[in-house]
């Protein structure tokens, strides 16, 4: 370690390495931005609210292009941390996605509906630079048997959650009352603070993420050149859509997406496992984190209905009033990163505590958990439809108890897995690792798509049986990962 390194590993930010402070404020106003414009997605694609009409689309049309959206946002980081690691190295790699996110949401408040697309496609393009690598720089602050890993990436996940409480109530507030694409562009703000903080504190991370992964400049240059080639295919597709010289129908674009996220992600794997010349503990450590893949891309399914079916039902069957106060219908996704806040310190704790008793849960486990609470949260929305049928509208406490399992399950399992991916992942894949690890929200946010739309379709009649089937969905997930946790576990023996 240089001396440089070693000042900035014993600088102090609540007991972590100074770089983390450089990514915790990134994260911030990239989540800011995110989830800002992703809690007005689907109310602005369908009838929109009271006195704000929207596009008019259907639940299940909007609900499958919520699911492409938040799909496409996490299957580019795989792309994205095979970039970092081959071509720019984490740190450009991140900078670069910050810039052409702020892009996009600067062309979402275009008011014009032929840029809608594009915008969103700016938005999925960057985030898919960003997000594995700002991850994978928190990973390299710490040394592998550094104890204050887990409860370093539980800070760094507090950000995500500050940030969403922020969009939530600055865009959705101005999205709802003002007009959509206000909210849209106060996302395109958030968003330059944030290119601005990384600019400015850069240094502070030192060589962490610095250099992509050593190679000979002739085969980098090759890389360099099919890369440019890749993306001026791409780029074209995508503007040829946006001038409508082809369309798809959205439910089957969604469906065969869903279909080449399984496909694909098993391939990487079992390329992994037999092709990439793994020694044996590596190789149980790939297969462990295949079984955190399955859970955490079920989780999300669930998780993201919050933006899509729970989002429709929020408008439709609850009660926003507060005396003479009419609350935004986006506010109430305001309650998952509020109890986040409240309760990550708890969860950070609670991690170390058992751990210094020799009663830590292994990984496997706490992802079990966050599937168990999960399935608890749609108990309590089975109720709340069933109240709703009765008399509507219906208390917001259905809603926040909802959400409080869900944070509960979050907790459990999201931080938890970021931590496992940085830590066992075969150091030479390790940006593309943490891809496969955001991969596994992209497989869930398409599910959560189409999951929503079947909820959404015919009412509150159609909520009922979707909802039955997530709780079954879960709790038979995380019973097999509680047995198999007794034979498949993380090693980090050999290194």
């Amino acid at each position: 370690m240089s001396e440089q390194e070693a000042n900035l590993s014993q600088s102090n930010f609540f007991g972590h390495p100074i770089g983390l402070r450089t990514l915790f404020f990134t994260e911030l106003w990239e989540r800011m931005s995110y989830y800002g414009m992703r809690g007005l997605l689907v109310l602005y694609m369908t009838i929109g609210v009271v006195g704000n009409p929207g596009l008019g689309w259907s639940n299940v049309e909007a609900n499958a292009i919520y699911g492409i959206y938040a799909g496409m946002v996490y299957f580019l980081a795989l792309p994205g941390g095979w970039l970092a690691d081959n071509l720019l190295g984490y740190q450009k790699a991140v900078l670069y996605g910050a810039l052409i996110i702020m892009l996009g949401h600067f062309t979402l408040a275009i008011p014009l509906e032929e840029t809608f697309i594009l915008g969103l496609a700016f938005v999925a393009i960057g985030t898919g630079l960003l997000k594995p690598n700002i991850s994978s720089i928190v990973g390299q602050l710490y040394a592998d048997q550094d104890e204050r890993r887990d409860s370093g990436f539980t800070i760094f996940y507090m950000s995500i959650n500050i940030g969403s409480m922020l969009g939530f109530a600055v865009c959705g507030y101005l999205g709802e009352r003002i007009g959509w694409h206000w909210g849209f562009g106060a996302a395109g703000i958030g968003m330059l603070f944030g290119v601005i903080q990384f600019v400015y504190f850069r240094s502070q991370l030192g060589t962490a993420g610095l250099n992509p992964n050593e190679m000979a400049e002739g085969r980098r240059s090759t890389l360099r050149l099919w890369t440019i080639i890749t993306v001026i295919f791409f780029a074209a597709v995508v503007i040829s859509g946006v001038l409508g010289l082809w369309s798809i129908d959205p439910v089957f674009f969604a469906e065969r997406f869903r279909d080449f996220l399984v496909v694909i992600s098993f391939i990487y794997f079992g390329y992994l496992f037999f092709f990439a010349g793994l020694t044996s503990f590596e190789k149980k450590n790939v297969l462990m984190l295949l079984l955190l893949f399955v859970g955490a891309a079920a989780f999300w399914s669930g998780f993201d209905q919050s933006a899509g079916s729970l989002s429709i039902f929020t408008r439709d069957y609850v009660n926003l009033t507060f005396g003479s106060f009419q609350a935004p219908v986006s506010w109430t996704q305001f309650l998952n990163p509020l109890f986040v806040v409240m309760f990550a310190p708890f969860f950070a704790y609670l991690w170390v505590f058992l751990g210094k008793r020799n009663l830590n849960p292994n990984t496997p486990i706490k992802f079990a958990i966050g599937l168990i609470f999960m399935g608890l949260g749609f108990i309590v929305m089975l109720y709340a439809v069933q109240y709703a049928m009765v008399e509507a509208p219906v208390g917001v406490q259905w809603l926040l108890l909802t959400y409080l399992l869900h944070t509960f399950g979050e907790l459990a399992l999201s931080p938890v897995g970021l931590s496992a991916f940085s830590r066992y992942s075969p150091k030479k894949y390790l940006g593309q690792m943490m891809g496969l690890w955001f991969l596994a929200s992209s497989l869930g946010g398409v599910l959560a798509g189409l999951f929503g739309g079947e909820a959404t379709e015919s009412g509150l009649s159609s909520m009922t049986p979707i909802f039955s089937e997530l709780i079954y969905y879960y709790l038979i997930i995380a019973a097999v990962l509680i047995v198999l946790s007794f034979f498949i576990k993380g090693s980090l023996k050999e290194r």
